[in-house]
């Protein structure tokens, strides 16, 4: 990879599942730096209509949602009905519950290796 790289269609590529029972949830690293101090990682996640995802972040990270919409809950905290153009930030520690009527698209970029979860 060179200094700049660009991935073309990657908003419509296929997302794996997060394989959580009984939870829609389907996310995708697209790239990652090299820097093992400062790792950063970016790519996408889809939330679809059915029971929440709870996720706790072992890391900081940003994402912007690009498509659909999602309701996004920090435990003991604030609820956020989120749509395209809104951009979340979530520090390490938060404990985040995610959902969604219909669906929801988020790009994310996180301090965390490729793959880590």
């Amino acid at each position: 990879m060179g200094k700049m790289s660009c991935f073309a269609g990657a908003q419509d590529m296929k997302l794996s599942s997060l394989n959580v029972d009984g939870v829609n949830a389907f996310l995708d690293d697209v790239v990652s730096s090299n820097d093992p101090n400062a790792p950063i990682t970016c790519g996408f996640f889809r939330m679809e209509k059915g029971n929440p995802l709870e996720y706790t972040y072992t890391y900081d990270e940003t994402k912007i949602i690009v498509a659909g919409e999602m309701t996004i809950s920090e435990a003991n905290g604030e609820t956020v009905n989120v749509k395209p153009g809104d951009v979340l930030y979530f520090a390490k520690g938060a404990k985040i519950t995610f959902s969604s009527q219909s669906f929801g698209v988020g790009f994310f970029c996180g301090q965390r290796q490729l793959g880590e979860a």
